[in-house]
């Protein structure tokens, strides 16, 4: 989106961006400063670039989708606390490149106090630090700000009325604890990334077919976001067909897809800077083997008993715990896994088909900000949470112990969750995940397609 399309954007209101930064200023200590870069383009192959996407913490505070851009926060500053550092309008730059918002057009649009062009940064940014006892910025996200801000300091030592030089700390914490909690426009963006993807899982389910690559599918799904208006994915697309679905991060998608195997598709589009997460897993041919069957049933029944755990006032980890007894006794009644229940459990034994915990949180990033313990304990659930729920079996292919009609299965169903006052809303519940409803949406979404 551009910074034209977020401000008028009836979801995300400037009021909303402003408040967000006074609760952040709220939370600084008093006569400081805090410092947030925009990404940078990144080059992809000699001059050309991939496409630009913004830092999250500067698009969160600003909407602002332009590179080369800084906000300044100045907690109590009479003439204004809220300055953008941004690009001049420049015409024959924008021929080439498009359009530029300008400092003047951002003031308006974006509630701020004042904006600059960015090679003014170093005549102006030096005189606001000086004076301040503690300046607050993301340490190590981007070197040419930590060179810089390491100039300025230097220069406000060594000057001859120098007091000294400023307390650097860390801005992350602060900022984690603000986008952890969604407000309620955030939630409908993320219900519509959650709606967009469902549909492009659906549409996806019903374009495989044996002899397909698994690339087919994935341009299945890419055209379902960008018809929708999701132009980008929250993250590079898996479908991993057969022994593929047992690599965690598979994305070369380059497997032909065969008769009799299964194939997991874990993809999401990102909507006006909000993510989705989806998983579902599905017999090629549209049918489910016997053995198949049966791990797909225990990996859904574990996610069933791991959404029951999320509610207001359980801690992080009981999700994940839930998730973890259903497979360990789903593993043991298929007799993948042998010994005492609880002490498979204790001993981590389960662990050889599900590594992974049960979910993350979700929001502007695919695995996005916030603490999952809090002085050592796990966080307690709150209100404007969201949450991937995503268990998993993974059976190796090679391992003679294993009964061969079970061996190179792998299997996940993952969904997105959002915690409201109200209770759990499940927010991409649209991509079919019942084995009837599978094989349903399969069988007769082919017909269809033939007709």
């Amino acid at each position: 989106m551009s910074g034209s399309e977020s401000a008028k954007d009836p979801l995300i209101s400037g009021s909303e961006y402003a408040l967000r930064r006074a609760r952040l200023m709220a939370g600084l200590a008093p006569d400081s400063l805090a410092i947030i870069s925009s990404a940078g383009e990144q080059l992809r192959s000699r001059d050309t670039y991939f496409p630009f996407r913004q830092d999250s913490d500067f698009l969160y505070l600003t909407g602002f989708d332009e590179p080369e851009s800084l906000l300044v926060l100045l907690p109590g500053r009479s003439q204004g606390d809220t300055l953008l550092f941004c690009r001049e309008r420049d015409k024959e730059k924008e021929l080439w490149d498009g359009p530029r918002l300008g400092p003047e057009r951002a003031v308006a649009q974006f509630g701020l106090s004042d904006a600059f062009p960015i090679g003014d940064l170093d005549d102006i940014l030096p005189g606001l630090m000086e004076g301040r006892e503690r300046i607050y910025f993301p340490m190590g996200r981007y070197a040419h700000l930590d060179r810089r801000l390491r100039a300025y300091l230097q220069a406000i030592q060594e000057a001859p009325s120098s007091k000294g030089a400023p307390e650097m700390l860390d801005l992350d914490y602060q900022l984690r604890e603000l986008r952890l909690l969604k407000s309620e426009r955030e939630l409908d963006l993320m219900a519509r990334a959650g709606e967009i993807s469902a549909a492009a899982h659906h549409s996806a389910m019903v374009r495989c077919q044996p002899g397909l690559y698994e690339y087919q599918l994935e341009a299945a799904l890419l055209h379902s976001f960008m018809d929708a208006g999701a132009r980008e994915t929250a993250y590079p697309t898996i479908v991993g067909s057969g022994r593929n679905a047992l690599i965690m991060h598979y994305c070369s998608n380059k497997a032909r897809m065969r008769d009799g195997d299964l194939v997991l598709v874990d993809a999401g589009c990102e909507y006006r800077g909000y993510v989705a997460d989806i998983t579902r897993t599905y017999p090629v041919n549209g049918r489910f083997s016997d053995a198949q069957k049966a791990v797909y049933e225990i990996v859904l029944a574990a996610q069933a008993a791991a959404m029951e755990q999320v509610c207001v006032g359980n801690h992080w980890d009981q999700p994940h715990g839930a998730s973890v007894e259903v497979i360990t006794r789903g593993l043991l009644d298929l007799g993948l896994l042998q010994g005492d229940f609880r002490e498979l459990i204790d001993s981590g034994a389960y662990q050889r088909f599900y590594m992974h915990r049960v979910g993350h949180w979700l929001g502007m990033d695919v695995h996005d900000v916030g603490d999952y313990r809090v002085q050592g304990a796990w966080r307690q659930l709150e209100a404007g949470m969201v949450m991937t729920i995503e268990p998993g079996i993974y059976i190796p292919a090679n391992d003679d112990r294993i009964p061969l009609e079970f061996r190179g299965m792998g299997i996940r169903i993952e969904d997105d969750v959002a915690l409201t006052a109200e209770g759990v809303r499940v927010l991409s519940e649209g991509a079919p995940k019942a084995v009837a409803d599978i094989e349903y949406t399969m069988r007769h979404g082919r017909d269809l397609l033939t007709r």
